[in-house]
């Protein structure tokens, strides 16, 4: 009770929408600084595993990705989380464009070397190629959600669509939340595993389960948050596509613009990285080597940007916040994005990767 006192305290004392940017300020903040000291990334994970590799990203990702659903289902088990209110278990979805866009963000997060949310923690960092493919990707992303690119996501998104009802993975398997929670901690053991197997340092664990937390703690802190605002308040958890797009927008337009959880949650996320990286010597500041790779970032970007609008998330938002409460299109974002991740190493860098390698020395014609 004196918890729940002091969060409207707050709320009264800084206004709603200043108590909601901070909050994402603060979870944004530790999120960055995680994401950077772990090397957490969908897309350094995807490519160990099309290469034959059961390494150190993997690990970091299985960890995170756990850590995730372990602390979601707890908090809907223990009673301090309820989904429904969730805009993704409550709407209809798309089935094309979780797929579509899925294989579009897979394909442009191979591009960039980097998914959403590594992005904004390398640009953070000092990493110039980052910066621009983010910039791009918030860019696409505004042109889908609002701009002149919507008519086309909406069509592409109205081929095959789902009721509410059917986006409940967890209804339509007929499995509870009990069997959830079981679910994730196999995966938690499988990243244990592997994470043991590769000898990883404690910083990389402790960044791993604290990325994983940072996504429960949004679903708790928007949830509690709109349960004591006047205002309707979205109930959500991490994601890097619309807050990136309206984060551009705010920047860009006059002041006055409505605050929320998203407005801190990008300069938090920023912030945090940053910390992190000048506390553990991880400033560097690096650009393009040539005008192929930044053309290569930049069509990444784009890919990005309208894919993740299209299937309704990026590698966190769909790819670990909605799977953490098994939405059905969200699963089906998160194996397209690995698939389109793949098809991308094997077509465009496996073949730059076999041509770099030097041809073996032809051995001396023994003399006869």
């Amino acid at each position: 009770m004196g918890f729940a006192i002091t969060i409207d305290g707050l709320m009264d004392a800084l206004g709603e929408e200043r108590f909601l940017a901070l909050g994402g300020l603060l979870i944004g903040a530790l999120f960055g600084a995680f994401a950077q000291r772990s090397g957490f990334c969908l897309r350094a994970s995807t490519l160990e595993v099309a290469h034959g590799r059961l390494g150190e990203r993997l690990a970091v990702w299985l960890l995170a990705f756990s850590t995730a659903l372990i602390a979601t289902q707890g908090l809907i088990l223990l009673g301090l989380f309820d989904t429904g209110a969730v805009r993704q278990l409550n709407n209809p979805g798309s089935l094309s464009g979780a797929v579509i866009g899925g294989l579009m963000f897979g394909c442009g997060m191979t591009l960039t070397r980097a998914c959403a949310s590594r992005m904004l923690v390398l640009a953070a960092t000092g990493n110039l190629r980052a910066l621009l493919s983010g910039l791009v990707f918030a860019v696409m992303a505004q042109a889908a959600l609002r701009g002149v690119l919507s008519p086309t996501r909406e069509a592409i998104n109205g081929w095959w669509t789902v009721s509410s009802a059917q986006r409940d993975l967890l209804a339509v398997a007929g499995v509870g939340h009990d069997g959830a929670l079981l679910f994730a901690l196999v995966w938690l053991a499988a990243g244990a595993v592997i994470a043991r197997r590769n000898r990883l340092s404690g910083w990389f664990w402790l960044g791993a389960v604290g990325v994983g937390l940072t996504v429960a703690a949004a679903w708790w802190f928007t949830w509690r948050s709109a349960a004591a605002a006047f205002d309707p308040a979205p109930i959500h958890s991490l994601s890097f596509t619309a807050p990136s797009a309206d984060f551009l927008m705010l920047v860009l337009s006059p002041p006055g613009a409505r605050w929320g959880f998203d407005t801190g949650l990008i300069p938090g996320v920023a912030l945090g990285a940053f910390l992190a990286g000048l506390a553990g010597g991880g400033l560097k500041l690096e650009g393009f080597n040539d005008g192929s790779t930044m053309r290569r970032h930049i069509i990444g970007g784009c890919l990005m940007g309208f894919g993740s609008v299209l299937a309704g998330g990026c590698a966190i938002g769909a790819g670990v916040s909605g799977a953490s409460i098994f939405v059905l299109t969200a699963w089906l974002v998160l194996w397209s994005m690995w698939i389109g991740a793949v098809l991308t190493d094997r077509v465009i860098d496996r073949p730059a990767r076999v041509r770099s390698v030097p041809a073996p020395a032809t051995p001396p014609v023994a003399a006869q």
